[in-house]
C-alpha cells in the first residue's frame, strides 16, 4: 500500500494491487500530451466495450478487460498526483464514468444470464453502496495520511475550482454529483458508527469490495465457469462483509471520525 496516499496507517489496501503497474504508465504519460480525463474517457470506454462482448458471449475475454479497466482507473489519479494537479472535474467525472460503465456491464450479465429487472437493479445498488464503503474510509484515510482532500466524505457543498479547471464545469459534474451520489454517500456516512481510532479493519474489509479487487474475482468466476455466481458474491459474500464492517465501527470505543 502506497504510504503517500494512506500516510503511517497500517491498512492493507486489496484494490490497490494494480497500483504499481498504474504509477509506472502515470510515469511513462506525465509528460506526454495526454489528459486525466482522457484516460477516464478511456477507462469508460473499455467498460462498455466489455459490456458489448459479454452480450457476445465472451465472458472470460470482457472480465480480463474489466481488469485492465481497473488498472487504467488507478492511473487518472496517479497521473493527477505526479503533475500536482488534483481535479474536482476529474473526481466527480470519474465516479459517473464509473457508474455508467458499471451499469452497462451489469445490464449485459442481466440479459446473458437471464436477471429479472428486479434483480439487476438490485446488483447495481449493492455494487454501489459497497463501492460507497469503501471509498467513504479510502477518503478518510487520505485526508489523515497525505492531506488530499479533492475527495469528501460531504460534498454537498460545492469546490471551487483549481486554476488549471473552470468554475463552470465543476458546478455542472458537481450538480450531477450531488443529484445522483450524494444521497448514497449520506446512508452510508449514517450507518458506518464511531469507527475504530485507526480505521485498520474499516479500510482493510471493505477495501475487498473496491472494483479492483472485486474485477479479479469476477475474472476468477469467469475463468471456472461459475459466473453465474455472481448474485451470490454481490448480493451475498459482499453483503456480508459490509455488514462486518458496519458492526466494527459500531462496535469501536473511540470518538467518531470527523467527516471531511
Amino acid at each position: 500500500m502506497s504510504k503517500r496516499k494512506y500516510g503511517e496507517s497500517t491498512a492493507v489496501d486489496l484494490s490497490e494491487w494494480g497500483r504499481p503497474l498504474a504509477r509506472i504508465f502515470a510515469r511513462f504519460l506525465k509528460k506526454k500530451p495526454v489528459s486525466v480525463l482522457q484516460i477516464t474517457n478511456l477507462h469508460l470506454l473499455l467498460a462498455l466495450f466489455s459490456a458489448w462482448l459479454i452480450l457476445q458471449g465472451e465472458v472470460i475475454v470482457a472480465c480480463f478487460l474489466l481488469i485492465a479497466k481497473g488498472v487504467l482507473d488507478a492511473v487518472d489519479g496517479e497521473l493527477a498526483r505526479l503533475r500536482e494537479k488534483p481535479s474536482h472535474v476529474g473526481r466527480y467525472w470519474d465516479t459517473v464514468a464509473d457508474t455508467i460503465g458499471l451499469i452497462a456491464v451489469m445490464c449485459s450479465f442481466a440479459n446473458l444470464l437471464g436477471w429479472s429487472g428486479l434483480l439487476t437493479a438490485a446488483m447495481i445498488l449493492a455494487v454501489l453502496f459497497q463501492y460507497s464503503l469503501f471509498n467513504h474510509y479510502s477518503i478518510l484515510l487520505r485526508a489523515r495520511g497525505s492531506g488530499d482532500l479533492t475527495s469528501r466524505i460531504d460534498e454537498r457543498v460545492r469546490p471551487t475550482a483549481h486554476p488549471w479547471e473552470q468554475q463552470r464545469n465543476v458546478n455542472i459534474l458537481h450538480a450531477i454529483y450531488v443529484l445522483c451520489f450524494s444521497w448514497q454517500d449520506n446512508i452510508i456516512a449514517g450507518i458506518t458508527g464511531k469507527g475504530s481510532d485507526k480505521l485498520v479493519f474499516e479500510l482493510t474489509a471493505s477495501s475487498s469490495l473496491g472494483y479492483g479487487f472485486q474485477s479479479l474475482v469476477i475474472f476468477s468466476l469467469a475463468l471456472w465457469q461459475k459466473i453465474d455466481y455472481l448474485p451470490y458474491l454481490v448480493l451475498g459474500v459482499n453483503s456480508l462483509v459490509m455488514l462486518a464492517v458496519v458492526v466494527r465501527s459500531w462496535f469501536s470505543t473511540s470518538p467518531r471520525i470527523q467527516s471531511v
